[in-house]
């Protein structure tokens, strides 16, 4: 449990290193020794042959050499170079999550799966997490999509019964960023004598990412869905991106223009944390990819950006232009989460890398690497659940995908994070 868990004390606000390939970036991580019933555990990752799943791949052998890693994918080429790559403790396994037999099979074999073959908004069905539920093998997913990951939720009961525990929503943003807004709520209360009131989060990322067009597609679709916010307690739906904000993020990143999107953690800080007033927002540069995503959604229709099989054709017809803007533009990534209380009280923490491709497999791999230490109860859970992550085991993740950030900071004051601090009124907006 969390009381046996290895703190990592070495200061995480460094620069990262200035390495040209993601392998070098992660050379100075801090190993990591896992209790002995789980030291050498098998670890699936589904779509390892992937941008996220890759990354993920690459942080799990980094941070714990000892485990076995399983790249799992439909293309075997890709995925015994990858496990080439990682060495000795990895192989591939060709495996469809459509094919739910071949699917358990690959499960059955392993200790845990890591869930990173998205898109997964518009998918009917939790093929992963039920196949994991009945093969007994714990579960986490980087799901960033609201229906998808409350329908993961309802099978919690079931992986109680199974024994099983789980997290959804389980990686970089949402993931990472939940569990910094439960640390600024749980702070708070703890020592303001005002009740937390408005939590807000903010996304920068700079193109693609480098996460190529599985964000992309990603981004289109989240243009077709209705804003769900939440203000002093009542469910509002908001057009998406709309709402600009110019928010500070700080070292490294400065300002940046963000914008409404429907993102799963606004539903389940709300739910679970008890805020009443909650929003999240999301920008990216250059500065006319937003122009672009404001005219999508402005002058395109709705059907059309929920229709998934024409956002892909889209996205295959944009992706040159996308690769080539991404190699002038880019991938770091922050994120701002804002908290204020009935007292005056206003909190942030922020979250700054030079690669997204980098920090979201960091980040995936802290929130494995809590399950293969015993923090997650049996059942289905949110990062900012405590059933999900303990709250004495929040620190840790927190570090540890925190290792490489050009900028990590938790409860400060905006005036101590911010490049031009300034006070701001209390208005009413979400």
């Amino acid at each position: 449990m969390a009381g046996a868990l290895l703190y990592l004390r070495s200061p995480v606000t460094t620069a990262a290193s200035s390495s040209s390939t993601k392998e070098k970036e992660f050379d100075n991580v801090h190993k990591i020794r896992l209790p002995d019933k789980t030291r050498n555990s098998r670890v699936l990752i589904l779509g390892g042959t992937g941008r996220v799943g890759g990354s993920t791949a690459i942080a799990l052998s980094n941070l714990c050499p000892e485990l076995r890693v399983i790249i799992g994918g439909r293309n075997r080429e890709k995925g015994d170079a990858m496990a080439a790559k990682l060495g000795k403790n990895s192989e591939f396994a060709e495996v469809n999550i459509d094919e739910v037999e071949s699917l358990k099979t690959a499960l059955s074999e392993a200790d845990l799966v890591v869930h990173t073959a998205g898109p997964f908004q518009q998918a009917e069905k939790c093929t992963v997490l039920e196949a994991a539920i009945e093969t007994k093998t714990a579960y986490i997913d980087v799901c960033d999509d609201t229906s998808y990951a409350f329908r993961a939720k309802s099978f919690k009961d079931r992986a109680i019964a199974a024994n099983i525990p789980a997290i959804t929503t389980g990686g970089i943003y949402p993931g990472v960023s939940n569990v910094m807004a439960a640390e600024l709520v749980r702070v708070a209360r703890s020592e303001s004598k005002g009740e937390p009131e408005r939590l807000r989060f903010h996304y920068y990322t700079a193109g693609t990412g480098g996460a190529g067009p599985t964000i992309l597609v990603t981004s289109f679709l989240l243009l077709g869905e209705e804003v769900v916010a939440y203000n002093k307690g009542e469910e509002i739906k908001l057009k998406p991106y709309s709402g600009m904000l110019n928010i500070d993020f700080g070292k490294g990143i400065g300002k940046r223009d963000v914008y409404l999107l429907n993102l799963p953690e606004v539903r389940s800080a709300y739910k679970v944390l008890g805020v009443p007033t909650v929003s999240a927002r999301f920008g990216t540069a250059p500065f006319f990819w937003n122009w672009g995503m404001t005219a999508m959604t402005n002058f395109l229709p709705m059907e059309f950006l929920r229709d998934r099989d024409k956002v892909q054709r889209l996205v295959q017809l944009f992706d040159p232009l996308v690769r080539a803007v991404d190699g002038i533009a880019g991938e770091r990534v922050s994120m701002r989460v804002d908290l204020e209380c009935t007292d005056g009280r206003r909190t942030v923490g922020i979250f700054s890398h030079r690669r997204l491709s980098v920090s979201v497999g960091t980040a995936t791999a802290a929130f494995a690497l809590a399950i293969l230490e015993g923090s997650t109860q049996p059942g289905v859970w949110f990062p900012e659940e405590p059933e999900g992550i303990a709250v004495e085991a929040r620190q840790t993740l927190l570090e540890r995908a925190a290792q490489g950030t050009i900028n990590f900071v938790m409860n400060k004051p905006p005036w101590m994070v911010e490049t031009d601090p300034k006070e701001l009124g209390l208005g009413i907006y979400v």
